[in-house]
């Protein structure tokens, strides 16, 4: 679809975004952004999985954005097709994943938290994502231990170990949805997508985890992009409004 103005694109984060953590996008939302996009170009940018942002934006994800960034860009879709990809394990070798797993895997089962479930660490395409809870864990469980970790800071301090122990790989950890953190090599945050961006002079960026060690901050704070930090899917509506649609009036 051609943009109705020309160099410009929003790009827009999922959980907390586009739509509540791990909750599944609202028609009214769904609506907002389909009409968002006969303006102009529209993008998504995550962290998950093209698997995990389908459950939330709809199996049609791919074709309802003029880009699709899973992995934070590490696997890039545009109008519909597959225009990039990139691998950890081709990058680190599976001595130095097998290091940092073992280390990390010892460290949760030494961890003392209220639950455990499975899934501790999910290997992605471009990154790890590691959970202390486990990903296994059901939606009242993910709630619970977002509040016992806003308190505790577990993953912060963990966050903080690993950083420490695996300083010589040179990683990115991020802080992002309600229960886990990614991690990559540095420069492999979703400011990776802005290399797909090179026609655009104008690039508006949507994240709610915008603060420092938050899963959005780079992208926002990039030079690259103009940021706007929401609250909501809400909030996000609202922005997009006074800023794209408003002066259409």
């Amino acid at each position: 679809m051609a943009a109705r103005k020309p160099g410009l694109i929003a790009l827009f984060d999922v959980d907390g975004t586009l739509t509540a953590p791990r909750k599944e996008v609202t028609p009214k939302m769904l609506e907002f952004m389909k009409n968002l996009r006969k303006e102009i170009t529209v993008g998504v940018v995550g962290g998950s999985d093209l698997v995990k942002i389908s459950e939330q934006l709809g199996k049609s994800v791919i074709n309802d954005y003029d880009y699709v960034f899973s992995e934070n860009g590490l696997v890039a879709h545009k109008d519909g097709k597959l225009i990039g990809t990139q691998s950890l394990k081709s990058f680190l070798g599976d001595e130095k994943l097998k290091e940092f797993i073992n280390f990390t895997l010892h460290y949760i089962a030494d961890l003392d938290i209220p639950i455990k479930r499975g899934t501790f660490i999910e290997f992605r395409s471009g990154m790890l994502n590691v959970s202390p809870i486990g990903r296994n864990c059901s939606q009242e469980e993910r709630d619970e231990f977002e509040k016992y970790d806003k308190v505790h800071n577990v993953r912060p301090k963990m966050v903080s170990v690993l950083r420490e122990k695996f300083s010589h790989l040179n990683l990115t950890f991020s802080i992002g949805g309600q229960i886990s953190f990614d991690v990559f090599p540095q420069g492999w945050d979703k400011t990776y997508c802005l290399r797909y961006l090179d026609d655009f002079q104008e690039i508006h960026f949507f994240g709610d985890k915008t603060y420092k060690g938050g899963n959005d901050h780079e992208i926002y704070e990039s030079e690259r992009t103009v940021g706007h930090t929401v609250t909501s899917p809400d909030d996000t509506a609202e922005q997009c409004t006074a800023l794209f649609l408003a002066k259409q009036d």
